[in-house]
């Protein structure tokens, strides 16, 4: 069905590094984005670290990472 010949240069070591890399561009992404936007809704008093989503994301990603890193 889905034709993936021209993967086949690709080493596993390749495109392990691939993905480590993509999950550390996707965590840079995810910090540039606004507190302002990330806590919309919310207001200024009851704001507490838990609710940051950036946070919650760069752990996903973390463990994600670090997944990826030993398999």
């Amino acid at each position: 069905m889905l034709n993936f010949n021209w993967l086949k240069g690709v080493s596993q070591e390749q495109a392990k590094m691939i993905f480590l890399i993509l999950f550390i561009l996707i965590g840079i992404i995810v910090l540039f984005i606004p507190n302002d936007y990330v806590f919309r809704g919310i207001e200024k008093d009851k704001r507490h670290w838990w609710n940051n989503l950036k946070w919650w994301a760069i752990a996903v990603l973390a463990v994600l990472f670090y997944t990826y890193y030993i398999f």
